[in-house]
This record gives C-alpha cells, structure tokens and sequence, in this order.
C-alpha cells in the first residue's frame, strides 16, 4: 500500500474513534527516534488528548521485548524488525516515519578531522586513539553496520583494540566522559549532545541510513491514542521536526 493510502487509512480510523480522549500510548522506540517523540508530545496532547509515555532500546533488544510479551501500543522500529513481528502475530504494520544516516563526533573544542572522502576516513580511523559505536551484539543498527563496513574497508583489526563498544543510548557519552577520541553513531542520537562537536556524516559512498517505522500492537492498552499517534508522526508537517532532530523524511 502507497504511503499516502497508509496515512488516510490510519487518520480516518484515528478521526473515527476521536470521541474517546485521555488515552496513554506507550511507545517502544528505537534510540534514534526518541528526540522526535519527546518533541512532539506536548502538541499531540493538546491536538488528541492523548498522551504518550516513551521507553526506548537498541532495535534488536526491543524485538526480544516484543516476542518476550512486552506490553505497548506502537512500536518504532526497522521495516525488517516490523515484519518480523508481523509474521510473529505480534505487531500489525502502519508505514514508514523517518530514517536518519551515520555522523561522527569529536569532543568539544577539539579539531574536527577530515572524513571527506573514504580513504580520509579511514585514516582518521586508523590515527584516532580510541573510537566509540554501539555493540553490534546488542541489536543497535548503526553497530551492525559499521562493524560490516569496517571489515570491508579492512580495518577491523586494527579498530578493535582501541574500539569503545556501547550496549545502547548515546555513544557522546563516551566522548565527554573522554573515554573515546571520537564516535560514529545514527546522526539523531549524537548530534545534538552537550559537549560534542559534529564533525559530519559518513563520505556519501559508504552512509548507511536506516528507516525508522510505525508498527501498531496487536494487543494495545490504549488503541485510540496509538492510531492517533501514528496518524499524527506520518503527517507531512512532521518534516520540519525531524530535521531539526537529525533526521529526514522516509524516501
């Protein structure tokens, strides 16, 4: 089903059972998304009534939530992750919502090194005295990508024993606590951290970005604010608040 299609649907059910106000969705987000959702909170109670509480994790451990019998009512995760629990019976899929591409930080005050090209970016690697992503083995997107393009690019060996591994949350943590030089992360999550700078996004021929989407709960506690919400996240105006974030409309 087009996007489009996927919105109308959703915001004609959501318009049809709006009489049911003061709903709280609970929502299972991967990490990227969280700063979207909090942003947009206050405005979408006082648009649905509804509220929305938000509890955020790496993709692959909020799967094991989910297939575990973790209660919510949307769930934010990869289109992968979303078909997956499809299949498992455990989320009916809405759309897509956003996705967001790989930046690297430095601490604050610091030079920003040249990652403009791929063969400057492994040289920035390779020189840097220690670096900063997400465990892969905790489930985290960003994590497994980069530990795949690091073995393409034939520098994993030499990254691994100065390499910061970060079970979830943000990886500036690393950087302003100074046990890590410089991290690699999805751009909404590190971005915008205090104590950091933005030294870009990943040279264009090896970015990776990941598509964030909407999955609605098969058992819901609040169905009417869940339909409301995504709804309201897959509106068009939600371009502006996701670029702000970090992040950039669904392609």
């Amino acid at each position: 089903m087009a996007r489009y299609q996927i919105i109308l649907v959703v915001a004609c059910v959501a318009a049809s059972v709006a009489g049911a106000q003061g709903e709280e969705a609970k929502v299972l987000t991967a990490g990227a998304m969280k700063p979207v959702l909090l942003a947009v909170a206050d405005d979408f109670r006082a648009a649905s009534g509804h509220a929305l509480s938000v509890d955020n994790d790496t993709v692959g451990a909020l799967v094991k939530r989910i297939e575990g019998g973790a209660a919510f009512d949307v769930g934010i995760l990869t289109p992968s992750a979303n078909e997956e629990l499809s299949k498992a019976g455990k989320i009916v899929r809405a759309g897509d919502l956003a996705r967001v591409g790989i930046s690297v930080i430095v601490k604050a005050g610091a030079p920003k090194p040249d990652i403009s090209t791929v063969a400057a970016f492994k040289q920035v690697l390779l020189q840097a005295k220690s670096i900063a992503y997400i465990d892969p083995a905790s489930g985290g997107s960003s994590g497994i990508y980069l530990a795949g393009l690091f073995q393409r690019l034939g520098i994993a060996d030499a990254l691994k024993p100065k390499s910061k591994l970060k079970q979830g949350g943000s990886t500036a943590d690393l950087i302003v606590s100074g046990e890590a030089e410089l991290a690699l992360q999805q751009n909404s999550e590190i971005a915008f951290a205090p104590g950091v700078t933005l030294v870009g996004p990943l040279p264009a021929e090896i970015q990776n970005y990941t598509t964030y989407a909407a999955g609605l709960s098969t058992k819901p506690q609040a169905p009417t604010a869940a339909l409301a919400l995504v709804a309201w996240l897959m509106r068009p105006a939600m371009a502006p608040v996701l670029k702000a974030k970090g992040l950039q409309p669904p392609s």
